[in-house]
């Protein structure tokens, strides 16, 4: 029976085509509109590592000084200071810890073709490759006695190593950087998280890609100055050798527990930790100490802005509007069909029947909205890329959206139907066959 009112349906729309293709044009603009809005809320406020948000926390313990302080109010520092994360990874806690912050140098390439040039890059441990699941073209990560010894060993993206070396296995082979020379060990395959929660705070949760990596320690023995924000509240000695000192916050730090449920035991350790840090004479502040989950820390940060859902909530109010005129042309079509529907019933067809009808006849039209708002919505979402580089990461469409498209248009053309069809098998057969 469907089908055969699927056909009635095509071949209804094909009698008015000017009108159908006014109806399905509405439609997918409204389609457009909203999808292509809801893909960017989609992907900027996406986790990529959904498998791991149990077991991935960033801590935070406020280290300020107790100058302007008002108990119960929030710290704004969103990073660690140099001491506290070298504490949380000498603590053995968890299955891997990696502190981690952004470095920048000169490349110096041994190609003459290429001249020296800036780029920047991320200090961690070698537990970092394993936590975010970075894959890897070539090599592997560097060793633990190399994060242990601070050796000059890199890990370098695929677009540097192709750029300084082609499409060549580099591993093994040494490079300048910053005035010294590192070993590479392996080569990163393409890898583009989106959003980038390791860079949240820095180059950006949609900034351009890591050129490098480089042991922790190795930045810390070179005295690598960071590349990101830096928090001072008391007092700093001038040098790197006073940054390290200092309370300023300016390390970023990731725990992996070894399996979901192990919160409790990693906020236990971490109160302990600020316990001890307190008898010691710092952390003055009696200000809780705060554990944040990939999506907790992805809300906390605000990654997804209250521009980008007014956005989301202006383009489904553009939807509504573009349903209001479906409606509005469904009533037109389906009331001049209303000798058509009396016909119908005085042959014994049920008012069940008619509205069976008239609404898969909407749903035919709610999938040709669909295809035509999903072009429409490719469209929409190469122009918006085209307005930065950080929208151009965030401006792509998967399969969920690629999903989403058609079941948001053929609800909204069974939603704008209801009324017309409603309408429709209201229509008294014994009037209608008087009127012919």
């Amino acid at each position: 029976m469907f089908q055969y009112y699927f056909l009635l349906g095509l071949r209804s729309l094909r009698r008015n085509p000017a009108l159908t293709a006014l109806m399905v044009l509405t439609l997918a603009i409204g389609v457009a509109a909203s999808i292509s809005t809801l893909t960017i809320l989609h992907v900027m406020s996406g986790n990529p590592l959904p498998h791991k948000n149990g077991r991935m926390f960033v801590p935070l313990v406020d280290n300020g000084s107790l100058s302007g302080y008002t108990p119960g109010n929030e710290s704004g520092d969103k990073q660690l200071s140099y001491r506290d994360a070298v504490n949380f990874q000498n603590s053995k806690i968890g299955e891997r810890r990696s502190v981690m912050y952004g470095v920048g140098g000169a490349i110096e390439p041994e190609r003459k073709d290429i001249g020296a040039f800036s780029s920047q890059g991320l200090a961690a441990y070698r537990d970092f490759f394993p936590m975010f699941e970075t894959p890897f073209l070539y090599g592997q990560p560097w060793s633990a006695a190399d994060d242990a010894a601070g050796a000059d060993v890199i890990v370098l993206s695929r677009k540097l190593a192709e750029k300084l070396y082609g499409d060549s296995n580099p591993v093994g082979q040494r490079m300048t950087l910053m005035g010294f020379q590192f070993q590479i060990t392996g080569v990163l395959d393409k890898w583009d998280p989106v959003p980038r929660i390791h860079r949240i705070i820095g180059s950006g949760a949609f900034g351009s890609e890591d050129s490098y990596f480089i042991p922790f320690t190795s930045a810390i023995r070179h005295q690598t100055g960071h590349n990101g924000s830096m928090s001072c509240s008391g007092n700093r000695e001038a040098g790197f050798q006073g940054a390290l000192d200092s309370e300023c916050t300016w390390m970023q730090f990731w725990f992996e527990m070894a399996g979901d449920g192990q919160r409790a035991e990693l906020q236990n350790y971490l109160d302990s930790y600020a316990q001890e840090q307190r008898k010691l004479g710092r952390l003055k502040r009696a200000a809780p100490n705060r554990l944040f989950s990939i999506d907790e820390w992805l809300v906390h940060l605000r990654v997804v802005g209250n521009d980008n859902k007014l956005s989301a909530w202006l383009a489904f109010g553009f939807l509504a509007l573009c349903l209001v005129n479906t409606i509005g042309l469904l009533l037109a079509k389906f009331s001049v069909r209303a000798s058509e529907v009396g016909i119908r019933r005085a042959l014994g067809a049920s008012r069940s029947d008619i509205f069976r009808q008239f609404l898969i006849e909407t749903t035919v039209i709610g999938l040709a909205g669909g295809v035509l708002g999903l072009l429409l919505s490719f469209g929409a979402l190469a122009l918006i890329g085209m307005q930065s580089k950080q929208l151009t990461v965030a401006a792509h469409m998967d399969w969920v959206m690629l999903a989403m498209t058609f079941v948001i248009s053929v609800a909204a053309a069974i939603l704008a139907g209801l009324l017309p069809t409603w309408r429709a098998c209201q229509v008294t057969p014994a009037i209608q066959l008087k009127s012919q």
